[in-house]
């Protein structure tokens, strides 16, 4: 183990910089955790002093650099420029890093390696898809230590009233990474925390003396908004996946869920199937009469409310498991007890069991956090004893079975769902998640692959992969159902569950002929001809194969018809975990979508300027004063006005109905 250099508690954050460069020689080898913990400021104050002076450099080790999106111009500009102002504050650090990536603009001297991107960000870039390393989540603390990481930067909350720290939002790497240093004798970087007074205060496997670090920085002036990301809306089609897939959760298991509002889709349906059931099942019905009966869902998951509850065990704490705790949902608890847990798990729980799940026992586990502001302000203002029952931990545990105590993990993970979604999947089962045709990468593996493979290492654990069968709109729209794709990220051989809107394939364990049928038959309909051509063309499909006149249901305009009595309803509203948009914003922002899927070409822009023209248009008089554009003036701003009334006549938001009391 390394020397620790001698530095000030509190350093300021040139003086940081200065140390860190001494720990290192000039020669900066420098870890970052992934999305929320980065400490913006103190990274900033780094990669300018490098970039200033080139006999230093800086090798950075991070993923998800996330930035607040441009304004853009037009519309989009009059719509986000005040939205983005509220949401992210004024003052809030961009990194600088990350703006150089997207403009192929960094020094010299400076490079960035990522693990993970912020989706569909960085595809133009051509550092950042040189310098990008494709890994497992569980993966990457091993690669950050063979490259010979010599610090690290973090940001950390403090304890109220106390000293200690929290690594909060990210304890995923930082601990695995240091054992990967002493495992491979290497030695250890240099720990630097920024404190930052906004972050959420969390006890138990995050939380550290304040010696574990070597440099704890605090500012004294206000910290800026921690970065939130804006709530989306939920669609129809995205209702339908989250339906389909709700009914495959099985009372007392184990749930991980991705990002997104697909899981935005699916908390929703637990807490709907949990809080409102007749509700849930006639929407169920609505979606697909007989699915709660069928022997899929009987022998997977289920369709009543939840007695015992779900264990909440995610690479990722986002909105959706803050609503399935609120509803009550989330709530059967684990203990890092094996013979404990054999014993409730097989209904021998003794009394001193029942009191130690009840004291001790998490209802939820995760690596790192990332969601709306509501998000962090139910972290920072919840009672310390239900704050007891997550386990904010690293991400070798979340992720893996193996390396470290399997037999309590697969105790604690009984009956597990793992949901994830993708772009694309093949008619062979294999899924495209992370990258394009051509090797650009959109997103990242993550631990989207950890996740597969656990559900087949797991006896009782499934996995789904949820995706909507096409992209885009009208002659411009695309299948997401392939029968091949030159780039995979999970292969055929883990096929197991995919969802889209039309339904549910079950692949697990099929023969390649059945799949090509079930993947078929969840396809949209004007993509399943293709598809089954091609599989006759390699003898995948018997060549006298009908298809079903019931696939030719599979389209959106069918789906619409049979959910729109519910979305009219508030039953499947547009914004289920909530919204960052005042009640115009979400108007606007339906409207803006619309004419977006509409001006893919010259020809779909100029129809919709003859029927903004002449065709029907709103009177929302705050929706257009929102956009400075109830008393247009030059002629660019009339066509707009007129557009965006054209707009919100052609859309419409379905707010959530009322709680039942």
């Amino acid at each position: 183990m390394s020397q620790r250099p001698s530095a000030p508690p509190d350093p300021t954050l040139d003086a940081a910089v200065d140390h860190l460069l001494a720990h290192a020689g000039g020669q900066l080898v420098l870890a970052a955790p992934l999305g929320l913990g980065k400490p913006h400021r103190l990274l900033n104050a780094i990669t300018r002093r490098v970039a200033a002076d080139p006999s230093l450099s800086l090798h950075l080790l991070t993923a998800l650099s996330l930035t607040p999106p441009a304004a853009g111009k037009g519309l989009q500009a009059r719509f986000l420029a005040p939205f983005l102002a509220r949401q992210f504050g004024a003052d809030f650090p961009v990194l600088d890093y990350a703006v150089a990536m997207r403009r192929d603009a960094l020094p010299a001297n400076i490079r960035v390696e990522e693990f993970y991107m912020q989706s569909g960000a960085l595809l133009g870039s051509a550092c950042a898809q040189r310098d990008y390393v494709s890994l497992n989540y569980t993966h990457v603390a091993r690669a950050v230590a063979a490259r010979g990481a010599n610090a690290l930067v973090q940001k950390v909350a403090r304890e109220p009233g106390g000293s200690r720290l929290s690594l909060s939002c990210n304890p995923d790497l930082t601990f695995d990474l240091l054992d990967e240093c002493l495992r491979l004798g290497k030695p250890r970087p240099m720990l630097v925390a920024e404190v930052d007074p906004n972050l959420p205060w969390l006890d138990g496997p995050c939380a550290v003396p304040a010696e574990f670090f070597d440099l704890v920085v605090e500012h004294p002036s206000p910290a800026p908004r921690l970065f939130a990301l804006p709530r989306e809306p939920v669609g129809d089609a995205d209702h339908a996946i989250g339906l389909y897939a709700s009914t495959l959760v099985r009372d007392g298991g184990t749930l991980q869920i991705g990002i997104g509002s697909l899981a935005d889709a699916l908390c929703h349906a637990l807490v709907l199937r949990h809080t409102r059931n007749a509700d849930y099942l006639v929407a169920l019905e609505a979606l697909s009469p007989g699915l709660a009966q069928s022997p899929l869902v009987r022998d997977v998951g289920g369709t009543a409310p939840f007695e015992e509850g779900l264990y909440g065990a995610s690479e990722m704490v986002n909105d959706g498991f803050r609503a399935l705790a609120q509803a009550g949902v989330l709530k059967r608890r684990v203990l890092d007890d094996v013979g404990a847990m054999a014993r409730i798990n097989r209904g021998q729980a003794t009394a001193h069991d029942q009191e130690r799940l009840a004291r001790d026992g998490r209802w939820l586990d995760g690596a790192f956090y990332l969601g709306s502001h509501a998000l962090y302000d139910w972290l920072r203002d919840m009672p310390a004893d239900q704050a007891r029952g997550i386990g904010m931990t690293r991400v070798s545990h979340i992720n893996q079975l193996y390396g470290g105590n399997e037999a309590l993990e697969r105790e604690q993970r009984r009956d597990a769902r793992f949901f994830n979604t993708c772009m694309m999947m093949t008619a062979l089962g294999a899924a495209v998640s992370d990258a394009l045709e051509d090797g650009r990468v959109v997103s990242g593996v993550g631990g989207q692959y950890n996740f597969v493979a656990m559900a087949h290492a797991l006896d009782d654990a499934r996995s789904a992969l949820l995706l909507r069968a096409r992209r885009g709109h009208g002659r411009h729209a695309t299948a997401n159902v392939r029968w091949n794709y030159g780039h995979v990220t999970i292969p055929r051989h883990l096929r197991d569950i995919v969802i889209t809107e039309h339904g549910i394939a079950d692949l697990r364990g099929r023969s390649d002929g059945e799949c090509v049928l079930a993947m078929a038959a969840i396809a949209h309909a004007d993509d399943q001809a293709p598809l089954l051509e091609s599989a006759r063309k390699v003898g995948k499909l018997d060549a006298a194969f009908v298809p079903p006149a019931a696939w030719g249901g599979n389209t959106r305009a069918s789906l619409s018809a049979r959910l729109g009595p519910l979305r009219r309803a508030g039953v499947l509203p547009d914004y289920p975990m909530g919204s960052d948009f005042s009640p115009e914003e979400q108007r606007l922002a339906a409207a803006l979508a619309w004419l977006s899927s509409r001006t893919g070409s010259l020809a779909g822009r100029v129809a919709l300027i003859v029927s903004a023209l002449f065709g029907a248009r709103a009177n929302d008089e705050p929706a257009l004063a929102r956009m400075g554009l109830q008393s247009p003036r030059a002629p660019g701003e009339h066509l707009q006005a007129r557009l965006l009334r054209h707009a919100l006549a052609k859309t419409r938001v379905h707010p959530a109905a009322p709680a039942p009391q």
